[in-house]
């Protein structure tokens, strides 16, 4: 921020966490600048969808305004409203909070809703409708939004499970003010400047995509073409993997995998089986991360060992599985496998590739959406591409080299992003709080 100037001179705001403000500043609570109003009320389950219906409207989900500074119309969700129902409908200029949220991070988060259509609000937000003569709407969205007021939010937000903010903590909310041209001419400079920097992290985004589809590529190749591309091929007998090295065995899951139950050992760690990362050490105390139950008799639970292949197997059409690298315990519904000569990393690195995501989804069966179960005889029926041992160590040698230089490049990319958020939110914090002067 060194390159803008400061305004030249400053007041006492008379607000101990807002510090001094430009002299010509002034402090006003927000009642004073417009009024609140509530989210739809007396709704059900089933009056919402996702998608849009004869008989429903449009409203405004939380997470539109969690995740954007200002609404998006194109991330509308949708509920029955009745005729000559009396529900409040979100206007041009509105300026839409959470006032309830699982976590501190979002709680009080706020977006403004700059389009000409009315739309309604879920019942976790509130609105404020600002006395436009008064206050420019958008100066005052980037004013809330600041890392000032985002920690004033947090200080009163309220809850264990969920937190809450009550009304009378955003009617009494001090705001800090210049003159109204000011504000418009601060809201325009910060729109620019926020634009540009959104555009340079969207490119980055977009960077980090296509390396992580370079990876998968890299993976791909290697795991079923191998190294040497000056060796005979033939067809797998799969359309999606085309040729595979003639040397290569092609065998079957049935063939290369061992299934084992071994039971009553509580006193292994809980382990969970991901889409992300494969096997992982379960937190226990993790509210966020622990949808499931977990029983107090653990007894039932199946043993895994460090090397051995286990599967959710309601999830295994997501690629939730993978050889694990610790001793532990997971769920009984869980299938647990020995390699039958396979180089475990070998498996691995190919069986998680998403070559091999598709023939567990066309081996699984369900009508629940996210829950498909895993046929055992047909995916023992799956193909697997098997090369000599000594190719196997050397395929995933070459794998974890290439796919380091990448995820270096993916971590540099996203520590960037990093940095420009930051400097974002302290560029809007310095600006509308009075720190530096733009207009």
């Amino acid at each position: 921020m060194n390159r803008f100037e400061k305004y030249s001179s400053y007041k006492d705001s008379g607000v101990e966490w807002l510090g001094e403000i430009p002299e010509h500043w002034e402090s006003q609570k927000m009642k004073y600048l417009g009024k609140m109003f509530a989210g739809l009320t007396d709704k059900k389950g089933d009056d919402f969808a996702k998608e849009i219906s004869e008989d429903k409207m449009p409203f405004i989900p939380f997470t539109n305004v969690c995740n954007n500074l200002k609404i998006d119309k194109n991330q509308m969700q949708y509920v029955k409203i009745k005729p000559y129902e009396k529900q409040n409908k979100v206007q041009k200029n509105d300026i839409i909070f959470l006032m309830s949220s699982e976590t501190l991070d979002d709680i009080g988060k706020c977006s403004i809703h700059l389009d000409e259509e009315q739309f309604y609000l879920n019942s976790f937000c509130k609105g404020f409708r600002p006395k436009t003569f008064a206050v420019n709407a958008e100066f005052l969205n980037y004013l809330l939004q600041s890392k000032t007021y985002r920690n004033y939010f947090a200080l009163v937000g309220r809850g264990f499970t969920r937190i809450n903010i009550k009304q009378e903590y955003i009617n009494d909310l001090f705001t800090v003010l210049p003159l109204k041209e000011e504000q418009t001419k601060i809201a325009s400079f910060l729109d620019e400047k926020t634009a540009k920097i959104d555009e340079v992290i969207s490119q980055k985004q977009k960077l980090i995509e296509l390396l992580k589809e370079r990876k998968q590529i890299v993976i791909n190749d290697a795991v079923t073409k191998g190294l040497d591309k000056d060796v005979e091929f033939v067809d797998s007998g799969v359309e999606w993997i085309g040729k595979i090295p003639k040397h290569w065995e092609i065998s079957k899951l049935g063939t290369s995998l061992k299934p084992i139950s071994i039971k009553n050992r509580a006193d292994l760690p809980l382990l969970s089986v991901t889409r992300e990362q494969g096997v992982i050490l379960r937190d226990v105390d993790d509210k966020e991360s622990n949808h499931n139950f977990i029983p107090d008799d653990l007894s039932g639970y199946k043993m895994v060992e460090k090397g051995q292949f286990a599967m959710n197997k309601m999830k295994a059409w997501q690629g939730s599985y993978g050889i694990s690298d610790y001793t532990g315990i997971v769920s009984p519904a869980y299938f647990i496998f020995e390699l039958n000569g396979i180089e475990p990393t070998f498996f691995h690195k190919a069986i998680r590739s998403s070559v091999y995501v598709p023939f567990f989804i066309k081996a699984s069966d369900g009508v629940r959406i996210g829950q498909w179960d895993l046929s055992k005889s047909r995916m023992k029926e799956i193909p697997f591409y098997i090369p000599p041992k000594e190719e196997q160590i050397k395929i995933v040698e070459y794998i974890e080299n290439q796919t380091t230089k990448i995820d270096k490049a993916i971590e540099l990319q996203q520590n960037y992003i990093l940095k420009l958020k930051e400097y974002k939110a302290s560029l809007i914090d310095s600006v509308v709080t009075g720190k530096v002067r733009v207009a």
